[in-house]
């Protein structure tokens, strides 16, 4: 699967993913918990980015790159949780780990650039 170009659409599509996944996981007690953790942050990643881009000022712009990759890292860590606590459901669980992984250096990269 090809990845889009464009930031906002990418993390959309990693929200939306998240959730699908999220789906198909037995509904049990932890899963329910830890999956509405992993629906926040990783829509919050895609919901900062657009923010960043509708920018007050720079300084404004680098708080909510910042919030992005902070929101990756933790998407990161329930998609992990979830993969381990689920490992017959772990078909999207890989790539999704990797996409966080590779948004949370993509904003990292971003953060490098603005702050020089």
């Amino acid at each position: 699967m090809e990845k889009p170009y464009d930031l906002e659409e990418r993390t959309y599509l990693f929200a939306k993913n998240c959730r699908l996944y999220i789906q198909k996981l037995p509904k049990t007690i932890s899963n329910i918990e830890d999956g509405k953790q992993l629906v926040r942050s990783s829509g919050s990643v895609g919901a900062n980015y657009i923010e960043a881009n509708e920018k007050l000022g720079d300084k404004d712009f680098l708080f909510r790159i910042k919030i992005s990759r902070k929101e990756a890292k933790e998407s990161k860590y329930w998609i992990r949780l979830l993969q381990e606590l689920n490992p017959d459901y772990n078909d999207n669980s890989i790539s999704l780990f990797e996409e966080a992984d590779e948004l949370r250096k993509i904003f990292s990269a971003i953060i490098s650039k603005s702050s020089s």
